[in-house]
Formats: C-alpha cells, structure tokens, sequence
C-alpha cells in the first residue's frame, strides 16, 4: 500500500526540465490558440473539503471557451440534466481544474485556477450569439496553465479511425439507465434520444 507522499516518491523519480519549466501562470499565445480551435473540454471540481469529486465533460463549437486575457477565462452554461454538481462545487470552493482537447491532436491542455459562477450581463454578452443564451458563466482566474504531452492519447490511439466503436456495441443509453435504477417503462431508444436531444443542444 502506498500511503504516503514520501512512499510515493520513493518509486518514481522527481519531474525535471521541460516538465517543469513548462507550466506557466498565464495563458501565453499557444495557449490561446489551442482554446480557440478547442470543442471539448472536461470541468473537474471538487466539494467542500474534496468529499466528492466530479469530472464533467462540456462541448459546443470550437472556441467556445472565450479568452479574456492572459488569466481570464469563461466558460458559458448550457442545458443539462440541472444536477449542478459542477456550479455546486465552483460556488463551495471556488476552484477548477480544465482539460481541452481538439480532435485530432494528441495533446491537451491544462488549466488550473480560481472560479466562480456569474450572471453578469456584460460577460453573458461574450455568448449572445448563441442559438441558446446561457443562463451564466463561469469565470475562471487562471493560475496554471501547460501543455501536457501527447503520451495518453498516443497509446490509446484515441483519433484513430480503428479505434472508433459503433454505438451498437452498448445498449441504448434509454436501456442502460432503466437496467441501473429498476424502471420498468418501455426504454427511450438511442433514436428517440438523439432527437429529443437535437432541440436542446
């Protein structure tokens, strides 16, 4: 069992050079460009006193993340399933962890910092144009900010074309929920569902 840092550290050796030097305390220019052509990103949080956890993915057209500065993020709300989990640790702690990807690249970024939730018209004017205005944003001080090596989606090959699943290789996400929770209604198919999704994206 390893349970200590100490006992950690002992099996690996400590991070040098570039793995240190890269990280940066604000978004420089390739930082910047890699959020702009970004479509996808994943919002990790945690509650007050990190008892619960959540990684939360979120999506819209590249860009969607907007840079107001070198230390200056938001990131607009968009229809969900209102479990807040996300805003709900953002309110208690105040603090995100970001990963954008781009389909494509293997490499992420990463992005550490201070958060909080804001209705402000003059930052929910930044999302005006789209088809859906959020109901807030969330504005992120950026403290850390780097490149992080292209190493995982190497080995999971993750834009390879023969990596790809057909959906059919799960059941319908109608099916899986009804199987978890014992529902015992007719399944909303995977069609059914993408349909009812088209009108709320």
């Amino acid at each position: 069992m390893i349970d200590s840092i100490e006992a950690l550290r002992e099996r690996y050796s400590h991070p040098q050079g570039r793995a240190l030097t890269k990280q940066l305390h604000a978004l420089d220019p390739h930082c910047t460009r890699f959020i702009a052509l970004s479509p996808f990103i994943v919002i990790a949080s945690a509650s007050a006193g990190a008892l619960e956890l959540d990684a939360s993915p979120r999506g819209g057209e590249p860009g969607f993340v907007k840079v107001l500065g070198p230390n200056a993020l938001l990131i607009p709300d968009a229809p969900g399933n209102n479990r807040l989990d996300s805003f709900t640790n953002i309110a208690a702690t105040g603090k995100v962890g970001l990963l954008f990807l781009i389909p494509g690249v293997d490499e992420t970024l990463r992005v550490n910092g201070s958060a909080r939730l804001s209705d402000a018209p003059e930052l929910l004017e930044h999302f005006a144009h789209q088809r859906r205005a959020p109901k807030l944003v969330v504005e992120v001080t950026v403290a850390e900010a780097y490149l992080h090596c292209a190493k995982a989606l190497m080995r999971s090959r993750l834009w390879a074309e023969e990596s790809r699943q057909q959906r059919s290789v799960l059941p319908g996400m109608g099916q899986m929920i009804n199987d978890q929770t014992g529902a015992v209604q007719a399944p909303e198919t995977q069609e059914q569902m993408v349909a009812r999704y088209a009108s709320d994206l």
